[in-house]
């Protein structure tokens, strides 16, 4: 789902990012508002959770991959602001250092994984879960929000894709930027995740949350945790300081499997490069050549600058 750099005209990139940036700004600041420097903790958690699930890569039917992005449980355990945050976070990591989604293309990405998706999962979770439901209702809640926020996030973002043949177009009548129209975009995209990515992001957020219950613990912005489930900033009457490694474990666990991403082979649908392209189309959009490579990040795919392939070393420090 991260979109690279070319596939969005950079007019729909600056929409986009025109989007993005005042739902950014409010959320930096009502969670420094209500936490303050307390936050922290908690939002680097959401941020490391969110970056580690995003490596587990699962193969899909069609020869493609997906894979979750952690934004449901950042959005159930810290609430949607500060999984907004968190998420952008993450996001702009990937994308400046790994070069894992595109930086002209960063404001579309964030709009679609980091505003559309917590929020929707939250407030579908919020729906379902009501105000005194047990900590399996929750759970079950928290798995449908993951379910519906990924999927509305795909949409948007197969949307944005499938629009570009449409709106911009060269003097030969090819496309100038993503190849594929709607009427492919859609399809494949939803496909890849109400059938894949969808239920693995309702799994890895319903086991999390069902784990924090289970502990007794949820979350909270102050960087203590409550017995008690809501929002970051809110308050249980069970609230107490406690130590947060039983919290890392999520992202241990996480981190632990990321390999496991090696298993999957081939791309993520609308994440090939121009060589692939090439070999897909018969040619690379124009466009799309011109803005490829507009940065190719500090370590561009996750390898390690140095080890060649074949070295009995892979540079490849996990793919995605």
């Amino acid at each position: 789902m991260h979109i690279p750099d070319g596939y969005l005209s950079p007019q729909t990139c600056l929409v986009l990012a025109g989007a993005a940036a005042p739902v950014c700004r409010h959320a930096l600041q009502r969670v420094r508002r209500e936490t303050g420097d307390r936050g922290v903790p908690a939002l680097a958690l959401g941020a490391a959770f969110a970056f580690t699930v995003q490596m587990l890569n699962v193969p899909v039917p069609d020869g493609t991959t997906a894979h979750a992005t952690g934004a449901a449980l950042a959005a159930v355990a810290l609430g949607p602001w500060a999984a907004a945050v968190a998420l952008t976070v993450t996001l702009v990591l990937q994308a400046l250092v790994f070069a894992d989604g595109g930086s002209l293309a960063l404001g579309a990405n964030v709009w679609n994984m980091a505003i559309l998706e917590p929020f929707a999962a939250y407030w579908v979770y919020r729906l379902l879960a009501g105000r005194r439901a047990d900590s399996r209702r929750r759970a079950w809640a928290a798995a449908a929000g993951a379910y519906a926020g990924i999927n509305l996030a795909a949409l948007a973002t197969a949307v944005e894709l499938g629009l570009q043949p449409l709106l911009f177009r060269g003097p030969d009548g090819t496309p100038l930027y993503a190849p594929y129209p709607l009427a492919v975009a859609v399809p494949a995209m939803t496909y890849a995740h109400l059938l894949v990515a969808g239920p693995l992001e309702a799994l890895v957020t319903g086991l999390a949350l069902a784990y924090l219950a289970r502990t007794g613990y949820v979350l909270h912005g102050d960087g203590a945790v409550a017995s008690a489930a809501g929002p970051m900033g809110s308050r249980g009457s069970g609230a107490a300081k406690v130590s947060r490694g039983r919290s890392w474990w999520l992202v241990g666990a996480a981190f632990l499997a990321a390999p496991l991403g090696l298993l999957a082979g081939g791309t993520a649908w609308g994440e090939w490069g121009p060589a692939e392209l090439q070999a897909r189309l018969g040619y690379v959009p124009a466009g799309l050549a011109r803005l490829a490579d507009a940065w190719r990040g500090l370590l561009p795919d996750y390898a390690v600058p140095g080890l060649a392939q074949g070295s009995g070393l892979t540079p490849v420090l996990w793919t995605v």
